[in-house]
């Protein structure tokens, strides 16, 4: 799926990704939240409109890094969730989430998270990364 216009810049290539008001909240929230269905994602707070979702989340899917799957419980339901490329963005929002903490007075970090993330990041991000992989891998049928 990429463009001509995508190649040659890997900025050019993430904006054209991500470069968008939801894209990384959707992320966000399959990465630290746990939401997994469509439902979940239509945080009154957030207020995204419902074909703007449908299409980040399918964009995402398209780009390998979320998968969709059909509920195994709930058969009119699906799951989505990230996949090993999506999970290779845990650096990338962790590095988001401290510059926010540092330079935005009403950015909102549990304490406990962001010390241990400054203590040592790469450990940090492969904790919550290896915790999100058990979480996907104990939900398999």
């Amino acid at each position: 799926m990429k463009s001509r216009s995508w190649t040659g810049c890997p900025i050019r290539f993430g904006m054209g990704i991500f470069g968008d008001k939801w894209t990384l909240l959707v992320i966000r929230d399959l990465m630290f939240k746990g939401k997994r269905y469509y439902g979940e994602f239509t945080d009154p707070e957030e207020n995204i409109a419902s074909n703007v979702l449908a299409d980040r989340l399918k964009k995402l899917e398209q780009n390998g890094i979320v998968t969709k799957q059909r509920d195994p419980e709930h058969l009119s339901k699906f799951i989505y969730e990230l996949t090993d490329k999506g999970l290779d963005l845990m650096p990338v929002m962790l590095s988001i989430i401290d510059w926010a903490e540092k330079y935005d007075e009403v950015t909102e970090v549990p304490q406990d998270f962001i010390k241990e993330l400054r203590r040592d990041r790469a450990r940090f991000g492969k904790k919550l990364r290896t915790k999100l992989k058990k979480s996907r891998q104990s939900k398999l049928p």
